[in-house]
Parts: structure tokens; C-alpha cells; sequence
């Protein structure tokens, strides 16, 4: 099977996040921001980044499956740790700038 692309949707649970940052969670949120840059290297990731007025983030990828797709969504940091929702959908790459 070809490989995919997907995206979800990241809604932080609270905004603005400051206001309910622990230790822990903002090691969760660093941690996220690492798994990012490795699926980057990996050559999985295709964009990800929040809105500024932090009302959601994406991360655009590329996954074998659907249910590839749910994994890497669900074994986000942030998702684990409760720190924000998300919510997958198919996504068709149709221009990227460069290309």
C-alpha cells in the first residue's frame, strides 16, 4: 500500500495553555515538538505548526494507513498527556510551495 496523507487537528484544552502549565505538561509539550522534528527527519512530516492565537495546530503526515495515521495521532505527547484533543482526517497535498 501507497503511503498517505492525513492530518489532525491539535486543540489545546485550555488557552491560553500558560495558564495550566505544570512541569509535567510542559515536558509534554516539548516532547511533541521533538517527536515532530524526528518524523521530519524521517521524512514523514509534511508541516506542522500552531495558530497563533492558539485556537488549534496541525500536523500534516504521511502514514501506510488509517489506522497508522490513529496511532501517531494518539502517540502524540501533547494527546497523551491531555494536554490537547485531536481529530484525524484524510488530506490531499495538492501544491507545496518548492514543488
Amino acid at each position: 500500500m501507497s503511503e498517505r496523507h492525513y492530518v489532525y487537528l491539535l486543540k489545546p484544552v485550555h488557552i491560553p495553555l500558560d495558564d495550566i502549565m505544570t512541569p509535567a505538561l510542559d515536558q509534554a509539550q516539548t516532547d511533541h515538538f521533538n517527536r515532530l522534528k524526528v518524523m521530519l527527519a524521517e521524512g514523514r512530516l509534511v508541516l506542522a505548526g500552531p495558530c497563533e492565537d492558539e485556537a488549534f495546530g496541525v500536523v500534516i503526515f504521511s502514514a501506510e494507513s488509517r489506522d497508522e495515521a490513529e496511532r501517531i495521532m494518539n502517540d502524540d505527547p501533547a494527546v497523551k498527556a491531555g494536554l490537547m484533543t485531536a481529530e484525524l482526517h484524510p488530506f490531499c497535498v495538492s501544491l507545496v510551495k518548492g514543488e
